[in-house]
């Protein structure tokens, strides 16, 4: 249900602390149902007074949805294991969200037997009726907001791909052309998840941000070859369809508390900055801190520096070159070049190592925590 995107749930409590929440509790799901199959097969072997694996073969066996249930309790292993850190970083995002797509399955085969087996359901109807509600709710949420509404957005909206335009080495930008798309209420630094319906994409969805501020017509995003999806978006044709879920994210320019923001991006994270950008109003003056090891990573650069040059000033690009010995972004670093930083908002976008870095030197220069806007350019959805 966290990552259901039920609006009002993800308007109150933002998408990237459902998120987080639902990575920190998904573990212990894990553990808890480990826990039942353990102490339902020792509790029972123990009481009948035989060994765990004549225990395990008769309930596998009296009971017919256990066979269903076992499966399940397989899948979510799966999931759970490959979503460990060591190993969900030997795995390309395709791998992992398939596997990741199974839990759905998994649940629905635990179901039965929860219901029909369970000592706490058998004689109690109203108690079934209530855990079935839930069931309910649960799927209906997750057809209505993560299909039906994504689904029916994308045909009203009729987005197609208008073209493909290189950017740099192993970087591309896919511009989409719709209709009215000024409903779906995007803004800029927000992100949606795109599903081409094209050979090799359209099995799964990816998560991308914007990286242009939207228009009633166009939609930018701007994508590294980090895998197999990103590296074959080259290969996308003119008018090929697109579905889309969201839009997603809160880190946008409406956050801002200060008549003076600071954004930091490291990589091709600068996309979001690039469109978040276009957002500011009423004078705002904002510092662009664009940290890349070559000076070929400089993704987007023209646009950025067009950006600043009709801005009357109130945009300044300060572009950060080389290694992270050369240029560290640290407290004293940031200081140096951003010295009113402390009375910012401050918004990074980057690679995890660099998003906390640059968390870290802004609490040593006292950013308050509700001035600073984060979004770790790895996989923003589950």
């Amino acid at each position: 249900m966290l990552v259901a995107r039920i609006p009002w749930v993800e308007r109150g409590v933002g998408h990237d602390r459902l998120v987080t929440w639902h990575r920190k509790l998904g573990p212990w799901s894990l553990y808890l149902v480990g826990a039942h199959v353990l102490f339902v097969v020792f509790g029972y072997a123990g009481q009948d007074r035989i060994s765990l694996a004549v225990e395990l073969w008769r309930l596998m066996h009296q009971y017919l949805w256990m066979w269903p249930a076992l499966g399940g309790f397989i899948l979510m292993v799966l999931a759970g294991v490959t979503s460990y850190k060591k190993a969900r970083a030997k795995l390309s995002y395709e791998t992992w969200w398939i596997i990741h797509v199974y839990t759905y399955l998994a649940i629905a085969l635990a179901f039965m037997h929860q219901v029909l087996n369970g000592p706490m359901f058998i004689e109690h109807k109203l108690y079934r009726a209530y855990w079935t509600a839930l069931y309910i709710i649960m799927a209906g949420s997750i057809i209505i907001w993560r299909i039906g509404i994504p689904l029916g957005r994308s045909i009203r909206h009729n987005l197609k791909v208008d073209r493909v335009v290189v950017e740099g080495p192993g970087v591309v930008s896919v511009i989409m052309r719709g209709r009215k798309l000024d409903s779906l209420a995007a803004e800029g630094g927000q992100f949606f998840a795109w599903r081409f319906l094209a050979k090799s994409h359209f099995l799964m969805s990816h998560p991308y941000s914007l990286s242009a501020a939207p228009t009633p017509h166009l939609l930018r995003i701007t994508v590294k070859d980090l895998g197999d999806h990103s590296r074959s978006l080259i290969d996308l044709k003119p008018g090929t369809r697109v579905f889309v879920e969201g839009p997603y994210g809160a880190f946008t320019a409406g956050r801002a508390s200060r008549p003076h923001a600071v954004l930091i991006g490291g990589g091709v994270g600068i996309t979001p900055i690039r469109a978040i950008l276009e957002e500011f109003r009423n004078g705002m003056q904002v510092d662009v801190l664009y940290r890349a090891s070559k000076a070929e990573d400089l993704v987007l650069q023209k646009e950025l520096d067009y950006l600043a040059a009709k801005s009357d000033g109130t945009i300044r690009i300060h572009y950060l070159v080389g290694s992270r010995k050369v240029h560290p972004m640290d407290a004293k670093t940031l200081q140096k070049l951003l010295p009113r930083i402390a009375d910012s908002d401050v918004y990074i976008c980057g690679p995890g190592p660099l998003v906390e870095t640059v968390k870290s030197a802004c609490r040593e220069l006292g950013v308050p925590k509700n001035r600073f806007h984060d979004e770790a350019f790895a996989f923003h959805s589950e």
